[in-house]
């Protein structure tokens, strides 16, 4: 919630102005009902929140793919973005590393077996975190594909693929058939989320 003249969010505890008068931090907290009122000042809900990352505003999305108009102008989508940025955190995550590589070189011996591993496992999870992002449809879905729960709950399915639901009855502890109390309520279950990137690598210790 929060004060707003017209469609305009008003700020708590900063200055603000119209365009005939300039108003104190304190205006809002020290003004009376009727002083709000005269002004057109009312009382509402917010806009709401959205992760700037990936949208305008509420339900307002960016741009998903590049977009090229008639004049030939590119405008890059958020696809092209976060693929640059998977090649970033690779090479955040190989430079520590990248000393090993330039003393076997410069000693002739061998990198060690396990720096090599990781480092050629940092290359493909990036090539398959980007490949990722280009199979995403929605904005949406790259958002949970890279900021998704790393697990999810959900209903249990049997062999068919059909939900699965406490039963009519159930065994009490003396053997006793009885009913059940939850009968038909779709059994949960706790699974790792299918839509997120593929994880990152550990380094070695």
């Amino acid at each position: 919630m929060g004060y707003y003249l017209g469609s305009r969010a008003l700020p708590m505890d900063r200055p603000w102005k119209t365009e005939t008068a300039q108003y104190p931090a304190n205006w809002l907290r020290l003004s009376s009902t009727a002083d709000r009122a005269a002004i057109g000042v009312t009382w509402g809900a917010d806009e709401g929140t959205w992760d700037q990352r990936f949208y305008w505003g509420v339900d307002n999305p960016k741009q998903l793919d590049d977009a090229t108009d008639e004049d030939g102008n590119t405008t890059t989508g958020l696809k092209t973005q976060w693929k640059a940025t998977q090649n970033q955190i690779a090479g955040t995550l190989i430079a520590p590393s990248d000393w090993r590589i330039i003393k076997a070189k410069e000693t002739s011996t061998n990198i060690p077996s396990v720096w090599k591993t990781y480092r050629a496992a940092v290359r493909t999870s990036c090539n398959t975190r980007q490949t990722e992002i280009d199979a995403c449809t929605t904005v949406e879905a790259l958002k949970e594909l890279l900021f998704g729960s790393a697990t999810i709950t959900r209903q249990q399915t049997d062999a068919d693929g059909n939900g699965v639901v406490e039963p009519d009855t159930i065994v009490d502890d003396d053997a006793n058939e009885v009913a059940n109390p939850v009968a038909g309520q779709a059994v949960m279950e706790t699974v790792a989320n299918p839509n997120i990137a593929t994880a990152w690598p550990t380094e070695p210790s």
